[in-house]
């Protein structure tokens, strides 16, 4: 991946953080398995939908790691099947599925209902903090 020149400018300090957010997000975008849906269920809620037929919630690992959210669908202990396909359209790999969260959002909880794993997340409002600088005289 090429960096940004934009992030390369002398006059942008300390947005090093910035620039890795924006690559980790552009590396997520380019994966597509499993297919998946992002709802705005309002006051600052999302819902996260993966479909992921076939996977038990044993295979299933939802993580959140330095602010990015991590699905991971894995298939250890499944035999080869001696069973003879005339059409194998059905996904039986692992995946490995991220989205870079906002400073603030939390994950509430993941549910796993008729193939589909719904992850909700919100983002509480945040305290207000009123800081007061006491002012010194020179001298």
């Amino acid at each position: 991946m090429s960096r940004s020149l934009i992030f390369d400018s002398p006059f942008l300090l300390g947005f090093e953080h910035t620039r890795n957010l924006i690559e980790r997000a552009a590396k997520a975008a380019a994966e597509s398995y499993p297919p998946y849906n992002v709802e705005d269920r309002g006051d600052g809620g999302l819902r996260i939908t993966l479909a992921v037929a076939g996977f038990s919630p044993d295979q299933l690992q939802v993580s959140v790691e330095d602010r990015q959210l991590v699905i991971a669908g894995r298939r250890e202990g499944q035999a080869k099947s001696e069973e003879a396909y005339l059409h194998r359209g059905i996904a039986a790999r692992g995946f490995l599925r991220s989205f870079v969260l906002a400073d603030g959002m939390v994950v509430e909880g993941a549910t796993l209902e008729h193939g589909l794993l719904h992850i909700d997340l919100a983002r509480p409002e945040p305290e207000k903090r009123v800081q007061s600088i006491p002012i010194r005289t020179a001298g």
